[in-house]
């Protein structure tokens, strides 16, 4: 795990990867926007995994300080949005994900993680 993510941060890459997402990227948002600090987006390969990805990440922040305060999009497991606060997730079927391209989006912002995995 890398040294420089945070505690919050941590907890949801470690939950996405046992869940083998793919392609995680965490951007800072810090110096462009107030609606959150961070996203990290991840892929999964099928709605099954989509959905297993935002319920693991639901399931460890259910005994951490760390809580998810809405989730959008899950019945359709192709682009769930955990809002946690400080972080945004975004968990993607990984076609959707190319679709909405938003590391092109965000492209003027840092990354400060990003790890391929699946």
């Amino acid at each position: 795990m890398n040294e420089s993510l945070s505690e919050l941060q941590q907890m949801v890459v470690s939950a996405a990867t046992d869940k083998k997402a793919s392609d995680i990227i965490i951007l800072d948002l810090r110096n462009r926007t107030d609606l959150t600090d961070y996203f990290m987006i991840c892929s999964g390969q099928s709605k099954v995994q989509v959905q297993a990805i935002a319920d693991g990440i639901q399931e460890r922040s259910y005994n951490s300080p760390y809580k998810v305060y809405t989730v959008e999009g899950y019945s359709t497991g192709q682009w769930i949005i955990l809002d946690m606060g400080d972080m945004m997730v975004h968990v993607f079927h990984h076609e959707t994900r190319s679709h909405y391209d938003l590391e092109r989006l965000w492209g003027d912002v840092p990354v400060i993680a990003e790890m391929s995995g699946s």
